[in-house]
């Protein structure tokens, strides 16, 4: 087995290992743990399936369509989720927001897995409306004070971290075997939406 080869197959059995082992951090949301600070929001998007999920998608999704993409689709989500933010932080109502969480997964997942290419208005139009959900779901846990401030900054820094390495998956060899590592990540990433959704 070539060295390409034993990277993807660590990398299906981490992710396998997450699904598995950790499924009480699915959905790590409203009144869970600290929201205050540079370091708690930076730490918090890696407490949630839901979240480092999608997160990854995006960075999959924007890898995988290239050229402008790969800045335009992150930066879309990070300054569409920091709108969200500040909607839940003012206690705007957004409906269906924690189904929109759940949803982003299964469907940024299969537009990865199934190499969708749609225009890329459409898929700007489709990360801003997970975006929302995202940041308004987290912007209800932050305060108003400076302290919630920092920890919205961290909270896009650790994001920005997230489409980071999802822009590295996809630059994993393009080939290995059968299966493109991007397509399967988003497949395994379906799969988490699917679970998500379930009750």
């Amino acid at each position: 087995m070539n060295r390409h080869a034993r990277r993807l197959q660590f990398f299906q059995s981490s992710l396998l290992a997450l699904i598995v082992l950790l499924p009480s951090l699915a959905h790590a949301h409203v009144g869970i743990g600290l929201t205050s600070g540079w370091a708690h929001g930076f730490a918090h998007p890696i407490s949630g399936l839901d979240h480092v999920c999608a997160m990854v998608a995006i960075g999959l999704l924007a890898a995988e369509r290239g050229e402008r993409a790969v800045w335009v689709v992150p930066l879309t989500f990070l300054t569409s989720m920091a709108f969200g933010a500040l909607l839940g932080m003012t206690a705007v109502s957004v409906p269906f927001v924690e189904q929109g969480v759940v949803m982003s997964v299964l469907v940024l997942g299969v537009l990865v897995a199934a190499a969708v290419r749609l225009p890329l208005v459409a898929d700007v139009v489709i990360v801003m409306l997970f975006a929302v959900c995202h940041g308004h779901v987290h912007g209800t846990e932050m305060t108003t004070t400076a302290l919630g401030v920092a920890y919205g900054a961290g909270f896009l820094a650790g994001t920005a971290l997230l489409h980071a390495v999802g822009i590295g998956i996809a630059l994993l060899p393009r080939k290995i075997g059968e299966v493109r590592a991007a397509r399967f990540a988003g497949a395994v990433i379906a799969v988490c939406g699917v679970y998500l959704y379930l009750p």
